[in-house]
C-alpha cells in the first residue's frame, strides 16, 4: 500500500515538475535577515502583500542593528497591514536580539536553533533554512500545501506536523525542498481555495478529496 502511495507521489511529482520547474521562494528578500523577517510576516498574509510591506521596511531598517534599535509601537505600524502585526513585531524585534546576541548577528543554521526563536514553528524553520543555507530538514506546510496535500490522498491529517511527517515519508529527500513551491504555485494557477470546478486542474485525476 505504501509503495502504491509513494508510486502515486512520484507521478504526481513529476506532473508538477513539467508544469513548475523553476518553482521558488515568491518573497523578495536581498539576505538571510530580511528572508526571515519576510517570512515571519508571510503568516496568515499573501506573499504579493508581504512583498509591498518590505519594499518600504527593507530601506527602513536596513540592517539587523535597525530592528535592535527600532521603537515597538512604530514597527508595528510599518507591518501593520499584514495583519496580526503586534505578535509579528514583538517576534521579529527579539528575534534581533537573539539573533546578535547568540549568533553573532548570523542566522542560526540548524532546525533546533531555528526553533527556538521567538514565533518559529517549523514551516517557517524550513523556508528559511532551505532558502538561506540549503539545509533540508523537513518539507514547509503552508496552507496550500495543507490543502492539496489533503486533495491528493497525500494525508489524511489536517496538522501541519503530522502532513510534514506524512509527506516526508513518501517523497525523496531530494524532492522535500522543491515540492513546497510547486503545490503553491499549482495552486495559485490551477486550484485556488476559492470553488472552482477543477476542469483545468492538471491532476485532477489524482484528487480523492
Amino acid at each position: 500500500m505504501k509503495n502504491d502511495l509513494k508510486q502515486r507521489t512520484a507521478q504526481i511529482v513529476t506532473v508538477l515538475k513539467e508544469l513548475f520547474p523553476r518553482a521558488k521562494i515568491a518573497l523578495d528578500y536581498s539576505n538571510n535577515w530580511e528572508l526571515f523577517v519576510a517570512v515571519v510576516l508571510s503568516a496568515q498574509c499573501t506573499d504579493k502583500k508581504v512583498n509591498e510591506v518590505t519594499a518600504k521596511l527593507f530601506r527602513k531598517y536596513r540592517i539587523l542593528k535597525d530592528y535592535i534599535k527600532a521603537k515597538p509601537k512604530e514597527f508595528e505600524q510599518d507591518i501593520r497591514s499584514t495583519g496580526f502585526y503586534r505578535n509579528k513585531a514583538k517576534n521579529i524585534l527579539a528575534a534581533a536580539e537573539i539573533i546578535k546576541k547568540k549568533y553573532h548577528g548570523q542566522l542560526p543554521k540548524t532546525m533546533v536553533e531555528m526553533l527556538e526563536l521567538p514565533g518559529v514553528a517549523r514551516k517557517t524553520a524550513n523556508v528559511v533554512l532551505g532558502n538561506a543555507y540549503s539545509v533540508v530538514e523537513g518539507i514547509a506546510v503552508d496552507t496550500h500545501v495543507i490543502r492539496l496535500a489533503y486533495k491528493l490522498g497525500l494525508t489524511k491529517h489536517t496538522d501541519p506536523n503530522k502532513i510534514e511527517k506524512d509527506l516526508m515519508a513518501i517523497l525523496p529527500k531530494k524532492e522535500w525542498f522543491g515540492f513546497t513551491y510547486r503545490l503553491i504555485d499549482y495552486g495559485r494557477k490551477y486550484c485556488p481555495a476559492r470553488h472552482n470546478d477543477h476542469t483545468k486542474c492538471p491532476l485532477k485525476k489524482y484528487y480523492v478529496q
